[in-house]
């Protein structure tokens, strides 16, 4: 970091044909709390991220599914950290996007021994994708034209040295237990020192600090809450997704890069005062085209701290026990009668079944319910 003052609009720029690697003062690939930010702003303020595809660029044009090799230790490749200023541990980061920008072409791929049917397609596949006039075409999938919804599959805030050591110590018990489970691994991690990449969290799996949800709905528009961990905030964002299906089935969605801009918004003590560990995000614009909705999340660690693998049960069980806290919290009702609301009101919807080991289930609560 500089002693330069404070920026009205910090940007950090990626050069798009080079790999992470060999521009590591501008992003990272793992989490963990002592990567050192890339910029620093004041709370309320805006950036501008300039992001890398999910494989960091392996994926290109010109690639056929013959010559497909991905090396997953590569993934995901996020722009950032970004130190918020007077961001504490309890406090909820609010993520407001303004607008993601994508590039002009994008792929999806079919790796073997990836994705939520792997014990059924074991041959690579790949799809390259022309974007263009908010729709993505392609001479590998003709008579197909996919409106264009981007978003970013992985947004997050760096874990506490305590949150990263419970999370690897559950992860390497569901382990023991024979689930899938990508645990720590220094290969190809950016940044490459030993002291980070030995015990940092990869970035296939959602966690209590955000990271690779997929979740569709957050579009431009919407507001990401993710609880603070560490001091700062250490906020990173990547995996840019043109368009997505509910779950991204076969691993990937129509993947690409961009440009992502958003104001990062403090609630001092919010997450600490309603007992929020996991993400939740809104889309409350009047005149949008979504619905007005507040939703929850769940993955597949359960409330007493174990962890199963690729769970829907637990996801959804926490998604909508996270959504009856949020009712109680928010609107004084009793958890009964918040129960009960969520089972008229509310729908569950699977956001990724792919992120191993942990899916995610999303709860929309819509607020046009509410009559004031």
């Amino acid at each position: 970091m500089t002693n330069a003052p404070h920026p009205s609009r910090a940007k950090i720029r990626i050069d798009r044909h080079l790999p992470l690697a060999s521009q590591p003062d501008k992003g990272h690939n793992r989490w963990h709390p002592d990567i050192p930010p890339a910029v620093r702003i004041p709370a309320g303020s805006f950036v501008e991220l300039e992001t890398l595809d999910a494989v960091d660029g392996q994926i290109k044009p010109g690639t056929t599914a013959s010559d497909l090799s991905v090396d997953l230790n590569r993934a995901h490749p996020l722009t950032g950290p970004v130190y918020v200023d007077g961001a504490e541990p309890g406090d909820l980061l609010a993520v407001h996007i303004e607008k993601i920008v994508t590039a002009g072409s994008a792929f999806t791929a079919i790796l073997p021994g990836f994705g939520y049917l792997r014990d059924l397609f074991l041959t690579p596949f790949l799809v390259h994708w022309d974007l263009a006039g908010g729709y993505a075409t392609s001479k590998d999938l003709p008579g197909v034209r996919i409106a264009g919804a981007p978003f970013m599959g992985v947004m997050g805030v760096a874990p506490s040295h305590e949150l990263m050591q419970r999370i690897v110590n559950r992860e390497a018990e569901l382990a023991s237990r024979g689930g899938f489970v990508l645990p720590p691994d220094p290969a190809a991690a950016v940044p490459a020192d030993a002291a980070i990449a030995k015990q940092a969290l990869r970035t296939i799996a959602p966690h209590e600090n955000g990271g690779n949800f997929d979740i569709k709905q957050l579009v431009a528009g919407s507001t990401l809450y993710l609880p603070v961990y560490v001091r700062g905030a250490l906020f990173s964002v990547g995996d840019t997704h043109f368009a997505q299906g509910d779950g991204e089935t076969c691993g990937t969605a129509i993947e690409t890069s961009s440009t992502f801009v958003a104001k990062l918004e403090l609630l001092k003590g919010e997450a600490k005062r309603r007992n929020q560990i996991d993400p939740s995000f809104a889309h409350t614009a009047q005149a949008s085209p979504e619905r007005r909705f507040y939703a929850t999340t769940g993955f597949c660690a359960r409330k007493d701290g174990r962890n199963e693998s690729e769970d829907l049960n637990v996801a959804c069980r926490n998604a909508l026990l996270n959504m009856i806290d949020y009712i109680a919290d928010s609107r004084g009702y009793s958890r009964q009668q918040a129960y009960a609301l969520s089972s008229v009101a509310v729908n569950l919807r699977v956001s990724q079944v792919v992120d191993v080991p942990n899916l995610v289930v999303s709860a929309f609560l819509p607020l046009d319910i509410f009559e004031s």
